[in-house]
């Protein structure tokens, strides 16, 4: 049986419109929630830092479906996006042309593109170059990729990376201890999205979940580790599996009515043997002696056994009966069942992200100039009057240096100031840029940044309101000063990751960071 008999049999077993667990099924779009978090990160690190940007993980986590998510949910107006995968090219020259046939750049050379990215920038237009199996890039294209992302005077575009979480230790090296990337690594699903990624795919394909039992699924999601490619492989071998149990077990009960005409020839055969041994017990004695070398055949059959002894006798003419075989009855039924891979449908996921356009590109530009450049949850807008909370106590972190210590009283007078003096108060309160604060830390200490304000009132009133491990700090974003709020001062980037957990739900739907006090020293300094 063939590769397409097979599938064929698959589909008509499970009366499938198609094939519901191939690699690419147009129309199929999965979007866990847990997933839309990491979209709204790209975005807010896109419009925010100037690093090249990594989505890591393993074959088969959903990472194209995130970059076609990302993608589709930009401004087509404002974002020039550049798509390519690393699997036609690796190196350097490669990246480079295809990145200049992408921006319509005639020299594949990389002062020509930032020069064109320059260009667009000034027409209103980001240029998003996403690269595709990016672990199959040499380490000369990285280092060629990393430049990019660099950019100059002139330009500079947005990469991100989509590959295996082996690319991570390879930047670091490239990198050599210098802040120049930020990476994402995919979590697998949990069970109960695994249930509803195998719900979605049985019924696009016009089945139901029931199909599975609740321990196939349970057994499915442990033994696909949660990751939706190796999801697909296992739900297809279960159902395979069941499919060939099923008709074996029909075959071995009914096979003596399944087949009329093999079950015919074998009743025709029995018919004959019966008459053959009828014919030779009624043989008369002189049929032993016609011949001398017909004795010992004759002395054989004299010695024959009963006939009511079950002896299957011999076909007339001396040759024996042919044994009656069954095509097919103990050959299992080949399978491959691997399909090729059908086409891409690279339709919008925005729907499926829960997104608008507006939303991603430059949904806080158009607010006032007081609003916050917090980085919220996709299509979930941020509390008015966030809730006050304790300052958490993050163990790892050292100390923060003694010239921070007189920053905290001289906030908290300010909220207790008369309403009827504003002159007096303003003075107070209004925190300035604390530089000297951010100068005391050391370079390799880490900070997670929060938001940032183009108004520098809206970063002193969150610092106000949220206490003294707040501070802010000014640089420029776009030719335009921004003013970007942090939290906390921690020796290593674990410990700035631990105190994630211990923030208000309110400032970690801006999806924190952690970044080094060296690279904001630095953006500091350019603001001067």
């Amino acid at each position: 049986m063939t590769s397409l008999h097979a599938d064929e049999a698959f589909l008509d077993h499970y009366h499938f419109t198609h094939d519901p667990f191939a690699a690419r099924v147009p129309g199929f779009k999965f979007f866990p929630a847990q997933r839309k978090p990491v979209l709204g990160q790209l975005h807010h690190l896109a419009r925010y830092s100037q690093l090249l940007l990594v989505v890591a993980g393993p074959h088969g986590s959903g990472k194209t479906l995130l970059r076609q998510a990302l993608v589709a949910s930009t401004n087509k107006q404002a974002v020039q996006s550049v798509i390519f995968s690393a699997q036609g090219a690796a190196e350097p020259d490669a990246v480079l042309r295809q990145v200049a046939q992408g921006l319509q750049v005639q020299q594949p050379e990389l002062r020509a593109i930032l020069a064109q990215v320059g260009q667009l920038a000034l027409t209103g237009q980001e240029v998003y170059v996403l690269v595709d199996d990016a672990e199959r890039l040499s380490d000369a294209a990285l280092t060629s990729l990393l430049t990019l992302a660099a950019g100059n005077a002139e330009g500079r575009p947005h990469v991100f990376l989509f590959a295996e979480s082996g690319l991570i230790p390879r930047l670091e090296l490239l990198a050599d201890g210098e802040e120049c990337f930020h990476a994402i690594e995919l979590q697998p699903y949990a069970e109960d999205e695994t249930r509803d990624y195998l719900v979605q795919r049985l019924e696009g394909a016009g089945q139901g979940l029931e199909l599975f039992s609740d321990e196939q699924i349970a057994a499915i999601h442990e033994r696909s580790e949660g990751w939706p490619g190796a999801i697909n492989q296992v739900a297809r071998e279960t159902l395979v599996e069941a499919m060939l149990a099923q008709r074996g077990a029909s075959r071995r009960a009914g096979f003596a009515v399944s087949l009329p005409k093999r079950h015919l020839l074998a009743l025709a055969v029995v018919g004959v043997g019966v008459l053959a041994a009828w014919l030779m017990q009624g043989r008369p004695p002189s049929d032993e002696l016609a011949a001398p070398t017909a004795a010992p055949l004759s002395l054989a059959q004299a010695e024959r056994p009963a006939p009511e002894e079950p002896v299957a006798p011999p076909v007339a003419g001396g040759a024996e009966a042919p044994p009656i075989e069954f095509a097919g009855a103990n050959q299992p039924l080949p399978l491959p069942l691997v399909g090729e891979s059908q086409p891409v449908i690279r339709e919008p996921l925005a729907q499926a992200a829960g997104l608008a356009p507006a939303e991603e590109v430059d949904a806080v530009e158009g607010a006032s100039a007081g609003d916050l450049r917090v980085a919220e949850p996709l299509g979930v807008p941020a509390p008015a009057t966030p809730a006050p909370f304790a300052p958490p106590v993050t163990t790892p972190a050292a100390p923060p240096a003694p010239k921070v210590e007189p920053v905290a009283p001289a906030v908290k007078p300010v909220a207790a100031a008369p309403v009827t003096k504003p002159a007096v108060a303003s003075v107070p309160a209004k925190p300035a840029p604390v530089a000297d604060w951010y100068a005391a830390q050391g370079g390799s200490r880490y900070t997670l940044q929060i938001l940032g304000a183009r108004a520098e009132a809206s970063a002193q009133a969150f610092v106000r309101q949220h206490g003294a491990e707040y501070h802010y700090f000014k640089k420029r974003h776009q030719g335009q000063p921004l003013y970007v709020v942090t939290y906390g001062s921690f020796a290593t980037r674990e410990a700035a990751q631990g105190a994630l957990k211990s923030l208000p739900a309110q400032v970690q739907a801006g999806k924190p960071w952690p970044r080094t006090f060296a690279s904001i020293r630095l953006e500091i300094a350019r603001a001067r």
